[in-house]
């Protein structure tokens, strides 16, 4: 059996409304639109656990948190003690070469997950720096790399700018283009076509560190979107839920206000870095048609997670809200696939988890049952003469992280939205469709009530039974403790 070539491309903190087929006004993507049209876009794609270390476990797990256990972000837990089924081993286990390029993010970070090899820059990681002393070889190849390079001092490396890994900072990138780390995950995808295996289809992981901050991309990408209409503050009708965790004019901040220049730039900054992974992008795509290998190679694209940046006074990620928690989703098939569907626009609510099963089963590999996300096979190709009619899809997508001392719980299936803070008890109910920035609140209206209990019993359902005790009753309650890790996984690890 002849089986297709795969490729997951993830970026890292990609809103799902950046890119040019989604109709963005000013960020320009010409070659991620060109892939979608030969393949599917999923508009009401979700990370349920916005957040990097979360959200790539269940991008290698096919898993929910509920069953990967992973409800907020914690560092220093040994993947392989909690998640011993990935994405690459299974690839593996089916005689696929796998290889891993860019950022895993996962603990130890020279541990493989499954790929036959792993080739690594996650960016700034405060846990590795310091457990190695900033021996960049324990936990970074692009570091090493970048010392060898002529003209770089032995002790240059990616924050010597100055611009923080969660900053709103922006600023040009100080070295050569080709020494940015965007750069280099591009050039060593390229170069790994020719150490591959030809005997055998192969999988391979590239993953990008931006445009997750520092916001620094090289003069000409930032260039582009100075000129950008200004950038002004826009607040809902609800902010003041989260005012107990305002921090003004701080450049970490999560939740506050910057001054509208900062934010500007800070934009431009963060458009500039989409387009240069854009066009490193096409680089790989050139690459595949001189090694006579984009016939028969599936694309996948997405990210862990979106950014705010600014929208409500928010900045970052880990809530629920559409730029944080909606990522791209691009799925094509090989362009000779002759049961292919091309230009699709997909209206169901997906998810990271659902990744893994769908690549799976578009290669031919059978899918694992510790699986329970869903193979969106249906939707990227028209199925055999005689198949019988598929099961509904899920209704509703149920995600949660811990962040500002409790969970932020919500429910959505892309139309509708209801969000709970377990330790206010807040509440934010958003038809999607007609209030698309999620500006005004519907629950408190009682010509909405209805609505709400709907959608609010769908969240009452997903958690009964969790051991943090968010239900009692049958209802929400607020103020119960919260843990990062669901019993189920802290029991993996400590056995």
């Amino acid at each position: 059996m002849n089986r297709p070539n795969v490729i997951l491309i993830c970026v890292d903190e990609w809103r799902g409304d950046c890119l040019g087929a989604e109709g963005h006004p000013h960020v320009q993507t010409p070659h991620l639109d060109e892939l979608a049209a030969k393949g599917t876009r999923f508009r009401h794609a979700y990370s349920a656990t916005p957040t990097c270390v979360p959200a790539r476990v269940a991008l290698f797990t096919g898993q929910s948190q509920e069953r990967h256990g992973r409800v907020g972000y914690q560092e220093g837990v040994k993947f392989d003690d909690v998640h011993p089924v990935t994405l690459a081993g299974e690839f593996g286990k089916a005689g696929y070469q796998t290889q891993a390029i860019g950022k895993l993010h996962v603990y130890p970070e020279r541990n493989r997950v499954g790929f036959d090899d792993v080739m690594l820059h996650d960016g700034f990681l405060h846990f590795a720096r310091k457990q190695h002393r900033r021996d960049f070889k324990f936990f970074d190849d692009y570091v090493p790399w970048l010392r060898r390079q002529p003209g770089v001092t032995a002790d240059e490396e990616y924050f010597d700018h100055g611009v923080g890994c969660n900053s709103t900072v922006a600023r040009p990138w100080d070295k050569a283009e080709r020494l940015h780390p965007t750069s280099w995950t591009g050039s060593q995808a390229v170069e790994w076509l020719y150490r591959r295996d030809p005997t055998v289809p192969f999988f391979l992981y590239l993953s990008f560190h931006r445009p997750h901050p520092p916001y620094d991309p090289p003069s000409w990408a930032m260039d582009m979107y100075l000129d950008l209409p200004a950038f002004k503050r826009r607040l809902g009708d609800w902010e003041h839920h989260y005012e107990s965790v305002r921090t003004d004019g701080n450049h970490q901040l999560a939740f506050g206000t910057l001054s509208e220049a900062v934010t500007h730039r800070a934009r431009a900054g963060y458009y500039g870095l989409m387009t240069q992974i854009d066009m490193q992008l096409m680089r790989l795509f050139e690459a595949l048609y001189d090694f006579d290998l984009a016939d028969d190679t599936i694309i996948a694209f997405t990210s862990d997670h979106g950014e705010m940046l600014g929208d409500h006074d928010f900045y970052r990620k880990a809530v629920g809200f559409e730029g944080s928690a909606r990522v791209p989703f691009i799925v094509t098939p090989a362009p000779n696939d002759p049961a292919a569907k091309r230009g699709g626009v997909v209206d169901e609510v997906v998810e990271l988890r659902d990744i893994m099963p769908t690549l799976l089963e578009l290669a031919g590999v059978p899918v694992p049952e510790s699986c329970d996300g869903k193979s969106l096979a249906r939707f990227v190709r028209e199925p055999p003469a005689g198949t019988p009619e598929p099961e509904p899809w899920r209704d509703w997508l149920h995600g949660e992280h811990v962040y500002f001392g409790q969970s932020l719980q919500w429910v959505t299936d892309g139309h509708i939205k209801y969000l709970w803070a377990s330790g206010w008890g807040t509440e934010e109910l958003f038809d999607l469709d007609a209030d698309p920035g999620e500006m005004h609140n519907l629950a408190p209206l009682p010509e909405h009530a209805s609505l709400l209990a709907l959608w609010k019993g769908r969240l009452i359902a997903d958690l009964t039974g969790r051991e943090e005790g968010f239900v009692h009753d049958g209802d929400l309650v607020k103020g119960a403790a919260v843990v990062t890790m669901l019993a189920h996984a802290r029991a993996l690890v400590k056995s």
